[in-house]
């Protein structure tokens, strides 16, 4: 049996593609995903399978009903935990990503309009995730993000293995830079450690250009004040080079 993952989304069709492509898609294929999507409308109790309605207290727009949420869940029994995708939730990072990962399965709630009947969050959901500090229409976009990095670090998602291991945040750094053929490229060179053949030494140039893009693009992520002796040698022993353009 594979990693479960339910979604609760009343626009299962925006899910539908996604879900089917690249390596999610072949791990479904392979039994290593097992991932299910439910529509809370099927438990709607109206003909016209009402899910939403006006907020208490007036305002603007639409918010879910938790009745067919509640329903939803009731009648499938997804894994825990259940996650309410929302702004105000915590930020789901590559830690968590892990965890889940490893875990038998998790399942998420999809917000829309307006938002979800807070109780929804307070007495179905276990907790609540954000994928970042942005409004969205709904919760289908951050749930492929959820999705995606998830299932590419379940053991057999990968043809590489070792890919995942050397990703940006898998070790609290940024990848180093990737280049390919051709050597040269409109007069920009492939780095000359890359092309040396020495695996030791590009194993260094790549620590160095790890740590070099992490103070510069992502310095919450490091603080120089916890770079290793080592670490400074390796900075010192591959400094910043700008390529010469055409």
């Amino acid at each position: 049996m594979g990693l479960r993952i339910d979604v609760f989304t009343i626009f299962p069709e925006y899910l539908a593609e996604p879900l089917t492509l690249s390596i999610v898609g072949r791990a479904r294929d392979e039994g290593i995903l097992d991932l299910r999507v439910h529509d809370p409308r099927d438990w709607a109790r109206d003909a016209h399978r009402t899910v939403d309605d006006a907020p208490f207290g007036g305002g603007p727009g639409m918010v879910l009903m938790p009745d067919p949420l509640f329903a939803a869940v009731e009648a499938t029994n997804p894994p825990r935990p259940l996650f309410l995708l929302g702004p105000a939730g915590r930020r789901f990072d590559q830690r968590l990503a892990r965890e889940l990962a490893t875990s038998t399965g998790f399942s998420l709630v999809c917000g829309r309009y307006e938002g979800v009947d807070e109780r929804v969050g307070e007495h179905l959901c276990d907790d609540e995730l954000s994928i970042g500090d942005v409004v969205l229409a709904g919760g289908e976009a951050a749930a492929l993000v959820v999705i995606e990095a998830v299932a590419r670090l379940v053991p057999g998602v990968l043809g590489n293995e070792a890919s995942a291991s050397e990703e940006s945040f898998s070790a609290g750094l940024l990848e180093y830079p990737q280049y390919t053929r051709p050597e040269e490229f409109r007069g920009w060179h492939v780095p000359e450690p890359l092309r040396s053949g020495d695996h030791q030494r590009i194993a260094r140039w790549r620590r160095a250009q790890s740590i070099r893009r992490t103070l510069q693009r992502r310095p919450d992520l490091l603080d120089r004040r916890d770079l290793s002796e080592a670490d400074v040698e390796l900075l010192a022993e591959f400094p910043e080079e700008r390529p010469a353009g055409p």
